[in-house]
């Protein structure tokens, strides 16, 4: 079996449910978006929300990718840089339990990361992320020894405003034989840093994972078909997700219609494209076409979103591996 090591910011997820969005306008974010805040935003964040129903999980988009995969049986890496406060070991213990092996660098000047995650009642979440130690990953920090043993590099598109850090991280990987894969994160990320995404993706990925909105962002179109097209031409394989009209996946010419696993009660779509592009590469590193691999995205995409926060209960992953095999029967 091949071995997946992501890259990503290292982060505690706060998990609000709000009654109305009301709260959106007051904190001014806007729906859907994932912005960055500073530090003194990030507590005026805390003071409006010290009032409500908080819950707290690890976070980020690769590292919620990495402990999917690790609880479906893969063997897993992750690199990032955390705090030395209780965030950050809350972090680094739980994927220790999980079985990944970390690359974690300690950073005793800053806090941990955040990200203030705020579920709408129609699923929809809206992030206020305070990077904190996970903004301060260098591109000197990267090193060679850490993709040893791996076949597979999975950065999140968060990290792609660090042009230096992105460019070492590929560059290495390339020159130890990885394949890289990329979720593109966030529509505005890629609308604020189009050039060097379309750069990168060009030069240096070989899978591309984006929802509809980042599809369009890249590809200046408002087609899902055009996107999908466009950024086929650019990589290996091409994957755009329509949310629940399921997903596309292109390559060498051949599209594949994927559709959702089931039609579900939407909780909290947070982590829906993490666990999708989880899903994927157990498939991709298990030999299985691409079709069954997407298909496995959609099933465990179908689970995430029916829980709040990025966890699954340890019964519950019993159940997908149940299903995954059903699945992938010859």
């Amino acid at each position: 079996m091949r071995r997946i090591i992501g890259l990503g910011n290292a982060l505690i997820d706060l998990l609000v449910i709000l009654k109305d969005d009301n709260s959106l306008d007051n904190m001014k974010l806007a729906k859907g978006s994932m912005q960055l805040i500073s530090a003194s935003k990030f507590q005026d964040l805390n003071k409006i929300i010290s009032s409500m129903e908080v819950s707290q999980t690890t976070g980020g988009s690769a590292a919620n990718t990495i402990q999917a995969l690790a609880s479906l049986g893969s063997p897993v890496g992750f690199i990032g840089k955390i705090g030395n406060d209780a965030y950050g070991s809350f972090f680094e213990q739980t994927f220790k339990a999980k079985g990944v092996h970390t690359n974690l660098i300690h950073d005793n000047n800053l806090p941990s990361g955040v990200a203030s995650t705020f579920i709408s009642q129609d699923g929809e979440r809206t992030f206020g992320t305070f990077l904190g130690a996970a903004a301060e990953l260098s591109a000197s920090e990267i090193l060679t020894e850490m993709y040893s043993g791996y076949d597979i590099l999975y950065i999140e598109g968060y990290l792609v405003q660090n042009h230096d850090l992105i460019l070492n991280a590929v560059k290495l990987a390339k020159e130890m034989g990885l394949k890289v894969c990329i979720d593109m994160a966030s529509y505005n990320i890629v609308s604020e840093d189009l050039d060097f995404f379309t750069y990168l993706v060009t030069n240096f990925i070989d899978i591309v994972f984006a929802n509809e909105e980042e599809a369009y962002a890249f590809a200046r179109t408002t087609d899902a078909t055009e996107a999908l097209n466009y950024i086929a031409e650019l990589c290996e394989i091409a994957i755009v997700k329509v949310g629940s009209n399921g997903s596309y996946l292109k390559s060498i010419n051949q599209t594949y219609p994927i559709c959702v696993y089931q039609k579900h009660c939407v909780i909290d779509t947070t982590g829906a494209g993490d666990y999708y592009a989880a899903g994927f590469l157990y498939g991709y590193i298990n030999g299985f076409d691409l079709e069954t691999s997407a298909n496995i995205g959609a099933l465990l995409s179908g689970y995430i979103i029916q829980v709040v926060g990025t966890a699954l209960p340890i019964e519950t992953w019993d159940k997908i591996k149940w299903e995954i095999a059903e699945l992938t029967k010859k």
